[in-house]
């Protein structure tokens, strides 16, 4: 019983410690886990505060992209567009794996301080339903 404790008790405190350590680690942001596999954004991350012009990064697998590309759109909290364009391939997207993107976006119709969302679609040059594919990262703007 006394053994069984103490296995407890240093387990909890190594995951406090690998907890603690790893916030001095620049570990990007993971999409929600059902994309991971398609999109990792790095930057904004969840709840970031933004501000024009606003640059977003990350990597995404060849198939998110067309022509090389993806929408990218920005919305107040109310649901209304402020700013789209494009995010751009560094490299060659015509692969299965990873490929740096790079994207901007120029607004000046925002609230300081009130919550946006911003919007990565997977391009669908198709139009068909069950092609689309998006991630949504919340916002701040300051």
């Amino acid at each position: 019983m006394k053994r069984t404790f103490i296995i407890i008790v240093a387990i909890a405190i190594i995951v406090g410690i690998a907890t603690y350590f790893s916030r001095f680690f620049d570990l990007p942001e993971i999409a929600p886990d059902d994309h991971a596999e398609l999109i990792v954004v790095v930057s904004p991350l969840k709840n970031d505060q933004v501000s024009s012009p606003l640059s977003i990064a990350g990597r995404a697998r060849g198939q998110w992209y067309f022509e090389g590309s993806f929408p990218i759109i920005l919305y107040d909290k109310y649901g209304n567009k402020i700013a789209e364009s494009h995010a751009t391939a560094q490299g060659e997207w015509m692969t299965e794996d990873f490929v740096p993107f790079l994207g901007t976006l120029q607004f000046n119709n925002y609230i300081k301080g009130e919550e946006g969302l911003l919007v990565l679609r997977k391009d669908n040059p198709s139009g068909l339903a069950e092609y689309d594919d998006q991630i949504r990262i919340p916002i701040i703007f300051k």
